[in-house]
């Protein structure tokens, strides 16, 4: 049986054995926090300086991936060092995404420039040398800064009343908090319910001349912050039984006007259709036009069977003409008939015929 004495012996040479050799294997050497917030735009440093063991005598492979948050799919190689070079593997950081250092001289650190929401992940780094292997992982997230916020006042600024100062910052990551502080007039005033910081709202339940003052609201994020500037006055009260009575004078000369309006269409109307009722009588009581003169005349004689040639009218009677005087209408004399008789002979006219057209014999 081992005495005791021995026994601590034993225990004490292989634990410094086991020390030794844990020192000489590979070793990922950086230290700092686990997880880092960036700020969209800005550039970040993941340190991953490694020390091999002195039985690491492989070939040197480092690797940097990200890591996938579904434990059934496989991690994302990024960027590589195998075989003395150099390998980008994901084209969204090419340009952005680079060693520091040598990797080969035990810095496999890496710089990513221009920060994107988009490279918000888990950096995985693995340095292999066969047979050591030693990995650091860092989460990056990027976030957006919040950005200048706006502040303006509910309420009328009337002493006596309630007032509410508002502040909101419309751009920035979550979680985004708000607060207030006066800048100039003194104090704060009591607020009548807690300060929201989540929307920025402070209520000021009875207002006086002692709050006024120039006010400050900053929003902030854990990667920034902004902040806008609001004047709170205290004025006296409106006299509100004016404001009233104004309110009902107006509202009853809108209803006149609207009655006068309503009034005025109506009227035109009317008048628009007595108008057209006229004129549509006028029209059925209107009589044709008459015919002029020399029309009846001669259509009268054409009825009568006259005919006329240089100044005498003839009629035919039977198979004889019978000459009438035009200027007067009158039979001619006895002395002028024998005279004329002859010549009205000698050409009769061919009898009258009753003519469809103009409704009378022609």
């Amino acid at each position: 049986m081992m005495e005791p004495g021995l026994k601590m012996t034993v225990f004490f040479l292989v634990t410094v054995h086991l020390k030794t050799d844990v020192t000489r294997a590979m070793q990922v050497t950086s230290t700092g926090p686990q997880t880092v917030q960036k700020a969209q735009g800005e550039n970040l440093l993941i340190g991953c300086t490694y020390t091999p063991g002195l039985q690491d005598t492989g070939e040197l492979d480092i690797e940097w991936s990200n890591v996938s948050p579904d434990m059934t799919q496989k991690d994302k190689l990024i960027l590589a060092y195998t075989g003395g070079r150099i390998l980008n593997y994901d084209p969204s950081l090419s340009g952005r995404l680079s060693f520091v250092g040598d990797p080969k001289r035990g810095d496999a650190s890496i710089s990513i420039t221009d920060l994107r929401l988009s490279d918000t992940a888990t950096y995985l780094c693995k340095v292999k040398k066969a047979p050591g292997v030693d990995m650091r992982k860092v989460t990056l997230v990027v976030m957006v800064p919040p950005s200048v916020p706006k502040c303006w006042i509910d309420g009328k600024e009337e002493k006596g009343s309630p007032v509410t100062l508002r502040c909101k910052s419309y751009q920035g990551s979550s979680p985004l908090t708000y607060s207030w502080r006066r800048e100039s007039g003194g104090a704060k005033p009591p607020l009548a319910v807690p300060l929201n910081t989540q929307n920025g709202e402070y209520l000021i339940k009875n207002h006086s001349d002692s709050y006024a003052g120039s006010y400050v609201c900053e929003a902030k994020n854990p990667v920034g912050k902004a902040q806008c500037k609001q004047a709170l006055q205290a004025y006296n009260p409106t006299n509100r039984v004016g404001v009233i009575v104004g309110a009902v004078i107006g509202a009853l000369l809108l209803l006149l006007l609207l009655l006068l309006a309503i009034w005025l269409t109506v009227c035109c109307c009317l008048k628009l259709r007595y108008e057209k009722e006229v004129a549509n009588e006028i029209r059925e009581d209107t009589r044709a036009p008459e015919s002029r003169a020399s029309s009846r005349n001669s259509s009268y004689r054409s009825v009568l069977g006259y005919r006329t040639h240089q100044g005498v009218s003839y009629s035919s009677v039977g198979n004889r003409l019978i000459s009438v005087n035009e200027s007067n209408g009158s039979h001619p004399s006895n002395s002028d008939k024998g005279s004329k008789q002859s010549a009205s002979v000698r050409k009769p006219l061919p009898p009258l015929k009753y003519d469809h057209r103009y409704g009378y014999p022609v």
